[in-house]
């Protein structure tokens, strides 16, 4: 804090408010940080170092001449960067809960604060020290950002990671068409959170790891494996995904596969979920060629 003075002058003084800090060269204050800085006698400034928020306010420069006292006020604002010193911890909630996070900043001048969810496109959100969400849904989840700032310095940043739990989703089933002895392969995927558990059926029987039949969780995928495939084998299998939330299931189907024959075919007839058996108990026809039969029949109809 800066003040002036020339030759003329007899006595010399600083003053915050009411108080003494200078009188002349000596030291009123108690407060190590402050101090004077002297040109000469051209000079009469104040210095406070490591500046507090405490420390705002008027400052009074009181001098004395012959004639007359003279006074200089000059009022010190201290300003202080954005801090976050609150926001909400981690959290895990259901899909459809009601959410509400928090941020609390101080600083001076009063900090903005502002809300972002980083994935996956990082818009700004219509919140301040409190971001309401209502409804909460599964693309809702990731990491938030808290961000306040006062073009003071740099703005202070804090996250808060939310987990959005909902009940599972068959996304994707795979049946498989596969021939008498061969290797059959029925693939089901699922999203959920927390990660589902499976199990495979079929019939209302649930089945198991055994000697032909191989089970594998990967994840959210589930892979049933029949080896050495019977004609018992074919027909329709569930797929059962569950978490704590809720079920889902899907029907898969294990398919005959039938090499194609040049003679004329032979009369067939429906033999039960994706297979079809010939009235002499020769090998069944595949699926395809079921579809292919089934939009001939129909072009005929309609001529």
């Amino acid at each position: 804090l800066r003040c002036y003075v020339d030759d003329k002058v007899s006595r010399v003084a600083w003053l915050n408010r009411s108080n003494i800090i200078f009188a002349g060269s000596d030291k009123w204050s108690l407060d190590p940080r402050v101090d004077l800085v002297s040109k000469g006698q051209l000079e009469y400034s104040l210095r406070i170092q490591k500046v507090d928020v405490f420390d705002e306010g008027s400052y009074t420069c009181s001098i004395q001449t012959k004639q007359q006292a003279k006074t200089s006020q000059v009022y010190l604002i201290v300003q202080v960067p954005a801090s976050i010193y609150k926001v909400s911890e981690d959290m895990i909630v259901n899909e459809g809960s009601n959410v509400t996070l928090t941020c609390f900043a101080n600083g001076r001048p009063e900090p903005a604060i502002s809300w972002r969810l980083l994935n996956p496109s990082a818009d700004p959100l219509d919140g301040d020290e409190y971001l309401d969400i209502t409804g909460i849904m599964r693309n809702q989840a990731g990491r938030y950002e808290c961000k306040a700032s006062n073009d003071v310095a740099m703005p202070d940043v804090k996250y808060v990671n939310v987990v959005v739990n909902y009940p599972p989703t068959i996304k994707k089933t795979h049946s498989s068409v596969t021939q008498v002895g061969g290797m059959g392969t029925l693939q089901c995927q699922a999203t959920a959170i927390p990660v589902p558990e499976f199990e495979w059926y079929r019939d209302e029987k649930r089945l198991s790891n055994s000697q032909s039949i191989n089970i594998q969780i990967l994840g959210t995928t589930t892979i049933l494996m029949i080896a050495n495939v019977t004609d018992e084998d074919y027909g329709n299998y569930t797929c059962v995904a569950s978490n704590r939330l809720g079920v889902q299931n899907a029907s898969l189907f294990l398919y005959s596969e039938c090499p194609f024959r040049s003679s004329s075919p032979a009369l067939v007839s429906w033999a039960g979920p994706g297979m079809g058996r010939d009235i002499n108990g020769s090998s069944c026809v595949s699926a395809s060629l079921w579809l292919l039969l089934s939009c001939i029949a129909g072009l005929l109809l309609q001529c």
